[in-house]
């Protein structure tokens, strides 16, 4: 047999177990990967740039709840200023950083909505209202953009950790594990219901 020839069964061979070690999936996960990061990223700023005209609003009515207001905006500005970027999502206390600013920042705005109950002219001014609901729609899209992302990292990282997909991903790649988005410790807690003294 010729050179050429020996070449030519060999080429197919060497395809077939180099695809079967994850030389195309493991890149193409990982860009799913990002691209859902993006995606809640861009509902994380969406929802920063909400809470000015939000809290703006609810300071011409409120202005006993200025801690509460000084609070989200502090909250706020801690939520923007930790930056994670698609290659910081295989370090745990980056993810973890990041996940606290924004759950500190969800809280934040928990509090400020639990404020508003008790101005009855702000819950039905028209800009409160619209703010308030695009505020919720925002919440929704970063609750399913979370759990897209959590999905696109359970495909990535059984990709990355099954064979043979392991081995090409840690030889071509040095693939690590993607990190995804857990739940707040406090949200185990079932919330507490107070009621005040019916006169």
């Amino acid at each position: 047999m010729t050179m050429f020839r020996r070449f030519g069964l060999l080429a197919p061979l060497a395809a077939l177990s180099l695809a079967g070690c994850g030389i195309n999936s493991v890149p193409t996960a990982e860009e799913q990967v990002n691209a859902k990061w993006g995606d809640l990223q861009a509902d994380y700023q969406r929802r920063a740039d909400l809470i000015p005209n939000l809290v703006a609003t609810v300071k011409g009515y409120a202005q006993q709840e200025k801690s509460v207001l000084t609070e989200v905006t502090q909250a706020r500005a801690s939520a923007t200023s930790v930056k994670l970027n698609a290659g910081d999502l295989s370090d745990p206390a980056k993810v973890q950083a990041f996940q606290n600013a924004q759950n500190q920042l969800t809280g934040s705005l928990g509090r400020l909505l639990v404020s508003v109950e008790a101005y009855p002219d702000l819950k039905s001014n028209q800009n409160f209202l619209a703010l308030q609901d695009q505020l919720e729609g925002t919440e929704n899209r970063i609750e399913v953009a979370r759990r897209d992302y959590n999905e696109s990292v359970r495909q990535y990282n059984t990709l990355v950790r099954t064979f043979p997909t392991a081995i090409g991903a840690k030889v071509f790649y040095g693939a690590k594990p993607k990190v995804p988005f857990e739940a707040a410790a406090a949200a185990q807690n079932a919330p507490t219901v107070t009621f005040g003294n019916a006169s």
